[in-house]
């Protein structure tokens, strides 16, 4: 038995060191702050690792008098000056100062298709004097952006790298949302920051190799380690002695400050997670690594660093691109202009889709175009980060519907890579999935034989084709699923040419994964239903549709109950496009109730090569369709949303609802019910209501279908027709709910930014919501809002309210019902820092219409209660109570009771709020346009009109599971099986003198020959080892067969134990 137990004792050390080890790393998001300051956190001395949390906050200004002059092909320096010359002299302003802003940098000695110019005091005339050049294709402010990061350590004591500490099961996170009121005094520096990060946890991660965890050592093994792949890596920059990269093949520094280093280690890390040959291994060791240095080590960066940076990439052929950067703008021309040219030119990039989670519509740029692999993060137990940000994307509002975003998604809490000088760290952020995805798409390109095949498409193909679908996640948080390296290995080298879409069916009757769209079925009269599909072509830069996409019905499953009308890119360029499905029920389902199944046909066509005979490629794909339809429901139960009369950034200045929230100045999510209103449109579901999204103006809606039009949040102007319809439709039976926000001119110039540019102030084009333009809609009905700014807690019954940068109502007529409370002077804090109690403020109106018949309209000074991004305390009671009274004439008694109930206000008092002066919502409106003056209404738009595709019926089954059904064409896994070859690790050099031997999980690349050897003994020893154990329990087990078999002699038990036994109660089990 002693010799047992010491073979066990060895076989299990051995394996045990064949295991890594257990570690945990918490997780925390980021917050958007500027001039934030950031010590470097070097790994510790006598530690090869270091246990850190990063922290990445971005944010942008415009930089005074400097413009980008972009032109419309690659000049020479000469060329470009001497256009801008000649441009500028046209001008005939005499007083015009001007010169070329020198950028001296590796991409200076080559043509360029952009020129950094500095006017003094440019006038608008001079700028469209430039731009009315035939070589100049835009002009645009230069930006300086702020990335800052923080290194946070561990709140918990870090244990040793190869230790295995207790790890809790759950452990709490920091809302973004704090419930503390801080002081509201405003400085010079209010809201100059631009994103919604804050500090968040997640569950334990387990900090591993991640190379290991997806499995790159099987492609290892076969001999593939990235070679001859060229992969940028877009950060802070790389020393040029840091002992886990052999294969540095160009470093260059694009930012004002003389060295090539990194000063913070966060490109260092992202670097090692794609390219380390030691210790926290990347993927590719032998990949040709271009680092560009982008960011000095203040965190300050220009668009026109980046731009050249990108041409330079262009010129050195670049395979792969991590971009760990990005932002809410996605239309800032310049930087989305070079994104596509990079892509064109076949650079697959890959970027982190952000770190605004868990809230919806918070997609950064670049990572939300078509075609850049936007990357979102899990945990190591295959939760979705709370950090990563959510889809959909919002550049298709109001009149379309999002695209499904991110693309894919991989570990990105608690992943190790490199530290700043030698040694790990653990750090977590999309910022560090990002590198994951960007390391095992270089691997992967390195396993093709014919390189010519793999191309953004092609690659962003095989990866959304093999991943793996997280369960009970919905398709705007996963994506395709997560990341599985093998089976994209698999699918790339049986891979041809081909499109494909994404996602590749349409089913409203699968959830979650289909969420929002299997979450309300559809019927007759409904708005249609708009599916935003990606058409990824791998065949070619450039393609087109041929002919027109074809619907094909299958009849036995009731294809012909839906009509589908289809749009889509007259040009795939580049290397994707959209296909619009706008799906609707036929009239002869408006009784009907069931499943109705087809199918779309689509052929893509794309030019052939220059050296192949073929003069076009084509390929055909197949979108199928599946739709639950129900009877029309009543009109009291359908609700509609007010989509077009809602702003946001990109392009205009329109703020937050909330002035507390000073980190986050920006209206960025959409105002979508499926992005930062996706927790009220559960709800209203949950209640049996059917929301619908109106994307047009109001002359555009059959009103006798709903019960309710809610209008939140609203910045947009409104058409007279408008007016004059909506009052039509309240008089015939619509209702109206409407949630205000907070609208005051003195507030708005103090929440404003200096423009550099024009060294003016920019004030924000509306408030919380257009006041003014809500005012004009509802006068009418002798209602109005007023510019005070109230805030405060109370009690409404018997429900806790937060009442957060709201309006009072001014005016309301007499016979209405009206609620006030005692709130906050809000304004007067923010313009003279002091503290008032207003008492009697009304917030809540309740009114019925006086005609016959008539609608019911409600009126709340406040959104903040049913939006996600900034919510404290929800009012969906509120919204169930107020639908109560416009769907069916019911007056909660709470409220028509209340206590708090006072008579309407007059509106004599005080005038009510106007436009501010000068204000410049005509540039960003869908309502206004430019006039001599004041701007006034455009021509009323004509309703968005479907052309239905002319059905082509199927008389066959359709497939029961759309998602297993859908496979690449001409792909076949079981032909690309993994072989069984000798086990091959990435060769790497030996140790330089004083270089730190120690690594932290076995098995792992370990430095020089040691590795070779005991690689090649561990095996040998654990398979001597388990013949020794098998062999003793042989013997054992022969004793024990050989042994006779004694029968023991039977004990009579005594009499006065069977006697109680009888009498006794048997007991129960």
């Amino acid at each position: 038995m002693l010799l047992f137990s010491v073979l066990v004792s060895v076989v299990v050390g051995l394996l045990a060191g064949l295991l890594p080890a257990v570690g945990t790393e918490p997780e925390q998001g980021a917050k958007p702050t500027i001039g934030a300051t950031l010590d470097p956190l070097p790994s510790p001395h006598g530690s090869n690792c270091s246990h850190l949390t990063l922290k990445l906050e971005f944010s942008s200004e415009v930089v005074e008098h400097e413009y980008i002059v972009a032109f419309t092909g690659y000049f020479s320096a000469k060329a470009r000056s001497l256009y801008i010359s000649r441009a500028l002299r046209s001008s005939r302003d005499r007083q015009l100062e001007w010169h070329i802003v020198p950028r001296e940098n590796p991409a200076s000695d080559f043509p360029s298709d952009f020129e950094l110019v500095h006017i003094s005091q440019a006038s608008p005339s001079s700028l469209l004097t430039l731009e009315d050049h035939p070589y100049i294709k835009r002009v645009t402010p230069q930006r300086k952006v702020f990335r800052t990061l923080k290194y946070i350590p561990s709140p918990e004591p870090a244990a040793p790298c190869n230790a295995k500490p207790v790890t809790p099961k759950w452990q709490s996170w920091q809302s973004s949302r704090p419930f503390r009121r801080t002081s509201l005094s405003l400085g010079s520096g209010f809201w100059h920051a631009t994103g919604r990060h804050s500090s968040r946890r997640l569950l334990r991660a387990i900090p591993r190799h991640v190379a290991q965890i997806l499995q790159a050592d099987v492609l290892w093994q076969m001999g593939h380690t990235g070679s001859g792949v060229k992969v940028a890596v877009f950060d802070t920059g790389l020393s040029e002695k840091h002992p886990h990269f052999k294969n540095v093949k160009e470093r260059t520094n694009w930012t004002n400050e003389k060295t090539l280093d990194d000063g913070l280690g966060h490109g260092t890390f992202v670097a090692g997670v794609i390219a380390s040959m030691r210790e926290c291994q990347g993927f590719a060791p032998d990949s040709e690594l271009h680092i560009f240095r982008v960011f000095t080590n203040n965190q300050v960066s220009y668009t026109s660093w980046f731009l050249d940076a990108f041409n330079y990439a262009i010129l050195k052929k670049i395979d792969v691109l991590n971009l760990s950067i990005g932002g809410p703008d996605f239309m800032d021309h310049p930087f989305v202009d070079k994104v596509w040219e990079l892509t064109a030119n076949k650079v697959i990039m890959v970027s982190a889709i952000g770190n605004d989670g868990p809230l919806y519509g918070t997609l950064n740029n670049p990572a939300d175009q078509m075609d850049v692999i936007g990357v979102g993060g899990i945990d190591f137990e295959d939760n979705i980060a709370r950090f990563s940000s959510r889809g959909m994307t919002t550049w298709e509002l109001p009149g379309g519907y999002g695209r499904v975003k991110p693309d894919i998604v991989t570990y990105g809490s608690g992943v190790r890579g490199s530290g700043l000088k030698e040694g790990c760290r653990s750090l977590s952020g999309t910022s560090v999935a990002s590198p994951v995805v960007a390391g095992a798409v270089t691997l992967l390109a390195s396993t093709v034989l014919n390189r010519e095949l793999v191309n953004p498409a092609s690659m962003k193909q095989a990866l959304i084709a093999s991943a793996r679908r997280l369960p009970g996640v919905n398709m705007f948080e996963q994506g395709h699923g997560k990341l599985d390296l093998i089976r994209a290995y698999q699918i790339l080298n049986s891979y041809r040419p081909q499109a494909s879409l994404s996602p590749s069916y349409i089913d409203l009757t699968e959830c979650p994964y289909m969420w929002p769209y299997c979450s309300q079925p559809i019927y007759y009269g409904g708005m249609p239903t708009i599916v935003n599909v990606t058409i990824l072509n791998g065949m070619g830069v450039t393609g087109r549709i041929i002919d027109k996409p074809i619907w094909q019905p299958y009849l036995p499953q009731n294809g012909d109950h839906i009509d589908v009308a289809i749009s889509y890119s007259p040009v795939l360029w580049p290397w994707a496009g959209y296909l619009a499905v706008s799906i609707s029920v036929a009239k002869k389902a408006a009784s009907w109730e069931g499943v109705a199944q087809g199918h779309v046909m689509v052929t893509v066509a794309s030019p052939a090569e220059n050296d192949s005979d073929v003069g076009e490629l084509t390929s055909t794909v197949k979108l199928p369709i599946k739709v639950k339809i129900v009877p029309t429901p009543p009109r009291s139960k359908r609700v509609l949303w007010d989509q077009y009369h809602n702003l946001r950034y990109p392009p205009g200045y329109f703020p937050r609802d909330n002035l507390r929230m000073k980190n986050d100045p920006l209206d960025w999510n959409g105002d979508h019910i499926h992005t930062n209103f996706r927790d009220m449109y559960q709800h209203l579901r949950s209640m049996g209501y059917f929301v619908e999204v109106l994307g047009a103006p109001i002359t555009c809606f059959d009103a006798s279908q709903y019960g309710t039009l809610l209008m939140v949040d609203s910045e947009e102007e409104y058409f007279p027709e408008e007016i004059t319809k909506l009052r039509r439709d309240v008089d015939n039976g619509l209702s109206l709910i409407i949630f205000s926000d907070w609208y005051n001119t003195s507030v708005m110039r103090k929440v404003k930014f200096y423009d550099e540019n024009t060294r003016q102030w920019w004030m924000p084009d509306t408030g919380g919501a257009n006041v003014p333009a809500l005012n004009d809609l509802i006068s009418v009905w002798g209602m109005a809002f007023s510019d005070g700014l109230y805030e405060g807690d109370f009690s409404l019954a018997d429900h806790d309210m937060y009442y957060a940068s709201g309006c009072s109502i001014a005016r309301f007529p007499e016979d209405g019902i009206v609620i006030a409370k005692n709130l906050k002077d809000q304004g007067l804090e923010v313009l003279k820092q002091e503290t008032a109690v207003v008492e009697g403020v009304p917030i809540l109106g309740l009114y019925q219409t006086p005609s016959e018949g008539g609608g019911r309209i409600a009126l709340y000074g406040d959104s903040n209660c049913i939006d996600d991004s900034h919510r404290q305390k929800d009012c969906f009671w509120l919204l169930d109570a107020l639908l109560q009274y416009t769907s069916y004439s019911m007056t909660p008694p709470s409220l028509s009771h209340s206590h708090s109930r006072v008579a309407p206000p007059t509106g004599s008092e005080h005038p009510l709020p106007q436009r501010l002066e000068g204000n410049h919502l005509y540039r960003y409106s869908k309502v206004l346009e430019a006039h001599l003056g004041d701007p006034k209404p455009r021509p009323l738009p004509a309703c968005p009109h479907l052309s239905w595709a002319k059905p082509q019926p199927l008389n066959e089954t359709a497939p029961s599971n759309l998602w297993k059904h859908q496979k690449l064409l001409s792909v076949d896994l079981d032909k690309v099986a993994l072989p069984n070859v000798k086990s091959y690790r990435p060769q790497v050099r030996p140790l330089s003198p004083g270089e730190s031997g120690a690594w932290d999980i076995p098995g792992g690349i370990m430095p020089g020959r040691y590795n070779q050897e005991v690689g090649q003994t561990i095996p040998v020893f654990a398979f001597l080892g388990a013949m020794v154990v098998l062999s003793f329990f042989v013997v054992q087990l022969t004793k024990a067969k050989s042994k006779p078999k004694r029968r023991k002699p039977r004990i009579k038990r005594p009499t006065y134990l069977q006697q109680q036994t009888t009498t006794g109660k048997n007991p129960t089990v």
